[in-house]
């Protein structure tokens, strides 16, 4: 019996945390996706880009986070860039325009990565307080696994009330659906648009550099995690963020328990659940956009 509750206890935690890191990358995509109409194959690129900056930072001399804050803001910047530069030509363009113009935006990024950093895993030496185990009670966990589970369960707080209780996400979601109206009445869509891409682009790379000792960096880091992160959308519907918490913790934990009880199968579960889900709720898991 205690060898049952220590296996789920660390199938929910460790699903838990790979949960939280993917719904901190995937969050933009949901956002940008179901909100903006905007298919962004190259939402992992901002991903693999803060875990590079970040882990490059690290490796010039600068403290963990420090290094995470700067690649944060640098992706950020680099996503309200693109949005003005190339995204903001892909709204209300066909689909596979879009789907075309990202995959290349990703083989780009790709190919520039492979340059500057090389072929190989660029890996991450975890920061001091990170390192080592804690003790729960009734079984220790890594403190990294602790931490990014107290990380991921904040940002998703601070992502919700931010996009479902203010302003900015009431003039995002008027902007969307009647962009004429809410210019009318003062909106600036494209400064909006440009935030939206920002924060989305922010959140991918903090997403990526926290999850670098799970999902680890590399240059086909945009192709190689984007079906995951495309899941995670499919089963949000329409811009819902709670609907993309429970995704994700629930891919999580589902692929973590997959790849621990069944190690030959392991890897196809998490697509017979995508399966499942979407034949029983084709509009996501809460059925919409609402809150």
């Amino acid at each position: 019996m205690q060898g049952v509750l220590s296996a789920g206890a660390f199938i929910a935690l460790y699903g838990a945390s790979y949960g939280f890191v993917l719904f901190t990358i995937s969050i933009g995509l949901v956002v940008t996706m179901g909100l903006m109409r905007v298919i962004n194959l190259a939402h992992g690129a901002f991903a693999a880009i803060g875990g590079y900056l970040t882990i490059a930072l690290m490796h010039s001399g600068v403290p963990y986070l420090p290094a995470l804050v700067g690649a944060v803001v640098v992706v950020a910047a680099l996503g309200a860039a693109l949005e003005r530069m190339i995204f903001v030509h892909l709204y209300g363009a066909p689909d596979l325009d879009q789907v075309l113009m990202t995959l290349g935006v990703n083989f780009v990024v790709i190919a520039a990565l492979t340059l500057i950093f090389g072929p190989n895993l660029f890996p991450m030496t975890q920061p001091q307080f990170l390192r080592g185990d804690i003790d729960l009670g009734f079984r220790t966990f890594e403190v990294y696994r602790v931490f990014i589970v107290a990380v991921g369960a904040l940002i998703a707080v601070l992502i919700y009330f931010g996009f479902e209780r203010t302003n900015f996400g009431a003039r995002l979601r008027a902007a969307v659906d009647n962009r004429t109206m809410a210019q009318a009445i003062g909106v600036d869509v494209g400064k909006l648009f440009s935030l939206s891409f920002a924060l989305g682009g922010g959140l991918a790379a903090l997403g990526g550099a926290l999850g670098a000792g799970m999902l680890p960096i590399e240059p086909f880091y945009p192709l190689k995690y984007l079906v995951l992160v495309l899941i995670i959308v499919a089963l949000s519907g329409a811009g819902n963020v709670r609907a993309a918490l429970a995704a994700a913790i629930l891919v999580g934990v589902v692929d973590t328990a997959g790849r621990f009880l069944l190690p030959e199968v392991g890897g196809f579960v998490i697509y017979l659940l995508l399966i499942v889900l979407v034949v029983w709720r084709a509009d996501g898991i809460f059925g919409g956009r609402a809150a």
